[in-house]
């Protein structure tokens, strides 16, 4: 006679066993997803430095120069972004909450952004970089452009004048040592370097331009971003659009803008890394099709600097880029 097989029999010692098992395996595993998954996170909670957000990347760069490794910062807007038209995402507002010190350009740069940086100041230092070299008595305020159509307010690409641009070193070094007072030295002694680098920049800046010869000293990108750097280093300098990218161009605007590169026989015009090649690319075609033959002379980084190994991801190399580029063409 066959007997049927048996189940194992478990008392009760047994099933407590596999069930305080069964609870520590679950344990470990949670524990260890936990470590995995969350570490960077609570590090980076951790930081004593500065949480600093910036806009545009020259003014993350301003703000690494003068901080070193007593901040961390975070720039909004990457290569090829046009700050004109940029509107903040939730990663950005997250940014923003967290942030201990925001930096912006201003003078309605970031206008679509203006608003979120007016609630924010309530509760935070917000510092325009830009708007500050405006205000009062300033020693810079004789230096900034008010073009006539752009309604009476300045023109905000103050970082293409490299002397100008140094001087909203001052304000990122005042606002690091307010918020970090024991480490104002450093940031003092960093500032007075990157200011002196800045003005060895400035000096080969007009040297290169000095290479073109006069005639030649014109300056045509898609949009007019480069008016502090005609002024300041003696170029004539014409956009085919406005202050901000948000102004439209017309068919005139191109027939202008032919008419005029056609009779001075212009050799060469440039795009932007931050606006469509299509604008330019138009003025080109109708330069053509009146028998002058101007080439494209390069990508400039107006709005944005490059992307990382470009060369221009930061803002030296930025300028250099942009000059090297300019006069290599003219020339």
């Amino acid at each position: 006679m066959i007997r049927p097989q048996s189940r194992p029999f478990f008392g009760v010692r047994d099933l407590l066993e596999r069930f305080f098992l069964h609870r520590m395996i679950v344990f470990a595993t949670l524990v260890l997803t936990l470590a995995l998954g969350c570490a960077p996170e609570e590090a980076s909670r951790s930081s004593d430095r500065l949480q600093v957000v910036a806009t545009t990347g020259m003014i993350a760069n301003l703000v690494s120069e003068v901080g070193g490794d007593r901040v961390d910062v975070v720039g909004l807007m990457g290569p090829g972004v046009d700050p004109h038209y940029y509107k903040a995402t939730q990663g950005d507002l997250r940014h923003l909450t967290n942030a201990d010190l925001i930096f912006y350009n201003g003078l309605f740069l970031e206008g679509k952004m203006e608003d979120i940086f007016k609630k924010m100041s309530r509760n935070k230092t917000v510092v325009a970089v830009a708007h500050t070299l405006s205000e009062g008595l300033h020693e810079s305020v004789g230096r900034l452009r008010r073009p006539p159509e752009f309604k009476g307010h300045f023109d905000p690409h103050i970082w293409f004048d490299v002397g100008l641009w140094s001087l909203t070193i001052a304000v990122v070094d005042s606002t690091l040592s307010a918020a970090e007072p024991a480490n104002a030295d450093s940031f003092h002694a960093r500032a007075a370097r990157y200011a002196q680098q800045l003005d060895e920049l400035d000096a080969w800046v007009q040297a290169q331009v000095n290479t073109i010869p006069v005639p030649r000293r014109v300056l045509i990108t898609a949009h007019d971003a480069f008016g502090y750097f005609g002024k300041a280093y003696g170029l004539e300098v014409l956009g085919l659009q406005g202050i901000s990218t948000v102004a439209e161009y017309g068919v005139n605007d191109v027939r202008r803008l032919v008419a005029m590169i056609s009779e001075r026989k212009i050799p060469a015009i440039f795009v932007e890394s931050s606006v469509p090649e299509r604008s330019i690319n138009a003025v080109r075609e109708g330069c053509l099709a009146r028998g002058h033959e101007v080439v494209i002379g390069g990508t400039l980084y107006s709005d944005a600097m490059g992307a990382a190994g470009s060369g221009a991801d930061t803002y030296v190399g930025m300028v250099r880029t942009n000059v090297a580029t300019i006069a290599g063409a003219l020339r």
